[in-house]
């Protein structure tokens, strides 16, 4: 590291705990990615904040974050110096105890902080929500660059937020600014595994898009595609209708609508709430492309408060892909050294 530097110009790792795997990257001194490494993310046994000792899930998160920081740390060198940034699903406090994971059942409500701690001593930690770290990084080196009022939401097997406000991050109170999977819109909707019913991400996730597929194909929209499923309405994934509306079916294009619909619900709630300049949209579920995309602004234009009377927000797929989080988490963990 150039010792004319500033510390928060050097290198720092980043780590993004997802519901499948454990993604980890390098940043060197130019923001540049030197080294990746992953994990799978254990999902064996509950968290129990009353009994620590009664499962052994947190800790198996923990160890598979240490595995991938250890992987880092090899590959560049690092001598343990670099700050570690830990972006995790849930609410996340400041202190760096995962509250609630619904997720993430395995360490929600387990010390993240301190059970890294003890599995990477003398290290610089700091543990964030992942949607948070996700908007830190597009705000700094992606599909954000430059605006100073962002949002980003990521649509994969849940939903997660960041905010950026004023070009700072808006972390709220506790830490927990950013949950707008759990927004309720539609309370005697199907149940959540927050507890609750009707949350958006049970319409406009990974997860929504499965639900809104199996309900077209029960009501006999998807004929193609429960063909190809074997003739089982059950049967049909989210996938399933994606690939079947690229190709044109009619009734695939129709539930995208349907999702875009959904997603654009939620889009136009928050920026009632947050008056965005530009919306950033990331997760699994944006590699559409313009099968989500399209449709979802279509109804935004349609549904947001006061229609052409306001300025254009931005609607624009996120540009980092699946690293957004861990390097939001390394810039995260750099800034606060």
């Amino acid at each position: 590291m150039n010792p004319e530097r500033s510390p928060r110009h050097g290198p720092a790792l980043g780590v993004d705990i997802g519901g499948t795997k454990v993604l980890g990257v390098a940043l060197d001194a130019d923001d540049e990615v030197a080294a990746e490494a992953r994990a799978t993310t254990p999902h064996s046994g509950i968290f129990d904040p009353n009994d620590p000792a009664a499962g052994d899930g947190a800790a198996a998160v923990a160890g598979a974050v240490a595995e991938v920081v250890a992987a880092l740390r090899r590959a560049t060198d690092d001598d343990g110096r670099a700050p570690v940034g830990v972006g995790v699903p849930g609410m996340c406090d400041r202190q760096g105890v995962l509250r609630f994971a619904p997720n993430l059942a395995a360490a929600s409500g387990a010390d993240i902080a301190a059970l890294l701690a003890e599995r990477l001593p003398d290290t610089i930690l700091v543990i964030e929500n992942d949607a948070t770290c996700a908007a830190v990084a597009e705000h700094r080196l992606g599909a954000a660059a430059g605006d100073e009022n962002v949002l980003l939401v990521t649509l994969g097997t849940g939903i997660g937020g960041g905010v950026i406000s004023e070009g700072r991050v808006l972390l709220g109170a506790s830490g927990f600014a950013g949950e707008i999977g759990h927004m309720v819109v539609d309370p005697a909707g199907p149940p959540c595994p927050c507890g609750r019913r009707g949350c958006w991400e049970r319409y406009a996730s990974g997860g929504g898009l499965a639900r809104l597929a199996r309900e077209a194909a029960y009501a006999g929209r998807l004929p193609a595609v429960v063909e190809a499923a074997g003739g089982d309405a059950e049967a049909v994934r989210g996938e399933d209708v994606t690939k079947a509306a690229l190709a044109g079916d009619p009734g695939a294009l129709g539930v995208m609508e349907d999702l875009g619909w959904w997603v654009a619900l939620g889009l136009t709630n928050l920026t009632a709430v947050l008056d965005p300049a530009r919306i950033v949209i990331g997760g699994g579920l944006v590699e559409v492309g313009e099968l989500l995309l399209t449709p979802t602004k279509k109804a935004y234009a349609e549904q947001v408060e006061g229609g052409r009377r306001r300025p254009d927000v931005a609607i624009v797929p996120a540009a980092l892909g699946e690293r957004a989080g861990a390097v939001g988490a390394a810039l995260t963990a750099r800034d606060r050294r």
